[in-house]
């Protein structure tokens, strides 16, 4: 609710318009009015604009297995709910052991998540090469995930911001929070565009800035941890290797998660997988880690990469256990944390959302989330 020119009243603040800021709020809009309040001027910038754009079953730690189970459904739903076209194109995963380092890894996941829903399975290497012919050589071991499909994350979260507004939630462009204190019960906050904006509740998803937000608040931080991971997008000499069977290329991972590689249009996206410590800011590539990618990925396959048409970089960031931070402490009531995705922001989004979302309301979980929330609270 506006109260003037650049004054809001709201029951919460969210705090970041990436894709944890702008699910919750659309969220939460359903039964509270709501002000997102974002730094930047366009959406999305950061991390959410620079994934690799993936839904992977099995993916990540025990917490976000099962956020990531429980958006597969709700992924389906959204196009309804949100006016988007289908949010989620198949393309399964190829786990890859090419030594005995990924071997080991490949054995504990298919054995840390023997029994789970969507979990890998295990492959014989002639048929992982079979299913993927730009290999050299055919692995030590192998598995595929079947159910990971890509993500238009630009729909999903152009879904969310139009979803939000017609709740009737208002959302700031360029404005990042300069300063935010008690106010009674509340919380008073500004932004550098000169909004002030009065609210009962803030909800901080500013992504890898979410510690700083805290401390304008007097709030301690989560422990999150920023981390760059750097794409590059290479032309393919013979495109036609893209396409097996008629299907596009899998998805190939190495197992140790020392490079992966994804078929975009007539070139492959290659990372190193690097998880270099960062400051929060504007990641930028850096051009050792695409050397790294391009001999990682040239070693592996017979894809003939010798050129990069662009290569970026975004933050990744973590929570302490590599699980999301969501709730707020017992001595900070009010300020609630919903951070700490790593590298699976995109692909647990529509689960973590809503469970955030009961979380601040003070709801109970979500029946189809299969997480109790003390698991990810803040400690």
């Amino acid at each position: 609710m506006s109260t003037g020119t650049d004054s809001h009243l709201a029951d919460v603040l969210v705090v970041g318009g990436g894709i944890a800021g702008i699910s919750v709020a659309w969220e939460l809009a359903a039964h509270a009015d709501v002000v997102l309040a974002e730094a930047e001027g366009d959406l999305p910038v950061h991390s959410t604009a620079r994934s690799a754009a993936t839904y992977i079953p099995g993916h990540g730690s025990g917490p976000f297995r099962a956020l990531i189970d429980a958006s597969g459904p709700r992924y389906a739903a959204l196009p309804e709910l949100l006016g988007t076209p289908p949010l989620l194109t198949p393309r399964p995963v190829l786990h890859l052991a090419e030594d005995d380092t990924a071997a080991r890894h490949l054995e504990a996941t298919l054995r840390e998540q023997r029994g789970e829903p969507g979990a890998p399975v295990e492959l014989s290497p002639a048929e992982a090469r079979r299913r993927a012919p730009v290999l050299r050589l055919a692995p030590v071991a192998a598995a595929w995930t079947a159910g990971a499909c890509d993500v238009d994350t630009a729909a999903l979260h152009d879904g969310y911001r139009r979803g939000l507004r017609a709740r009737g939630g208002t959302l700031l462009r360029g404005a990042r929070v300069d300063g935010l204190r008690r106010d009674g019960a509340g919380w008073s906050a500004t932004t550098t565009a000169g909004h002030r904006v009065r609210a009962g509740v803030v909800v901080d998803a500013a992504g890898a800035w979410a510690d700083t937000v805290a401390a304008l608040a007097g709030v301690p931080g989560a422990g999150l941890r920023a981390y760059r991971r750097t794409i590059a997008a290479c032309p393919v000499p013979d495109p036609s290797v893209l396409t097996v069977d008629g299907a596009v290329l899998p998805m190939i991972a190495d197992a140790a998660e020392r490079w992966y590689l994804k078929a975009e249009a007539d070139t492959v996206l290659v990372s190193p997988a690097d998880e270099t410590p960062a400051e929060p800011g504007d990641a930028r590539p850096d051009e050792l880690d695409v050397a790294l990618a391009l001999d990682r990925v040239g070693r592996a396959t017979t894809l003939g990469l010798r050129s990069v048409r662009t290569a970026w970089a975004g933050l990744r960031t973590f929570g302490p256990g590599r699980a999301p931070v969501v709730g707020a402490r017992p001595e900070h009531p009010g300020f609630h944390f919903v951070a700490g995705q790593g590298g699976s922001g995109i692909e647990s989004a529509p689960a973590l959302a809503a469970l955030a979302a009961a979380v601040v309301l003070g709801h109970p979980a979500p029946a189809d989330v299969d997480l109790d929330p003390a698991v990810i609270r803040v400690t």
